[in-house]
């Protein structure tokens, strides 16, 4: 059992590893409630909550992006704006387009920027995958 439990913990510090060198940087911003209607037909509070965000061109492909589930982290202040990030990682489905001029790659709701950054900072750099 205890071999068992070793090698499960090294799958997945293995794991994160892949995952943290597989992230993009891009710009997060974030956008007030009311959430919906969104650009992705089907989703909606009930099916989707307010863990969610817009995507830009970046990442929209043309629709393909609805539903995505995307794992977040701020990594830095995009302003002046003093140590905005806070710990952890958020996952947001994407259901919305953020149609130009968008202010960043993705828009997050506002309770899922809250979660990784103070609002007050209002844009902050991000690694996603």
């Amino acid at each position: 059992m205890e071999v068992k439990l070793q090698v499960l913990v090294m799958l997945a510090m293995i794991l994160s590893l892949f995952s943290a060198a597989s992230a993009t940087s891009g710009l997060a911003v974030y956008y007030r409630p009311q959430y919906y209607p969104a650009a992705c037909p089907g989703f909606n509070l009930r099916n989707s909550g307010v863990m969610v965000a817009g995507v830009s061109d970046a990442l929209w492909n043309g629709g393909k992006a609805c539903g995505r589930m995307l794992r977040v982290r701020c990594t830095s202040a995009a302003n002046d704006f003093p140590k905005p990030c806070k710990a952890g990682i958020i996952t947001v489905k994407v259901v919305d387009y953020c149609q130009q001029p968008c202010h960043g790659v993705i828009n997050l709701s506002q309770d899922a920027f809250a979660r990784i950054a103070n609002l007050d900072a209002g844009k902050v750099w991000v690694d996603y995958s």
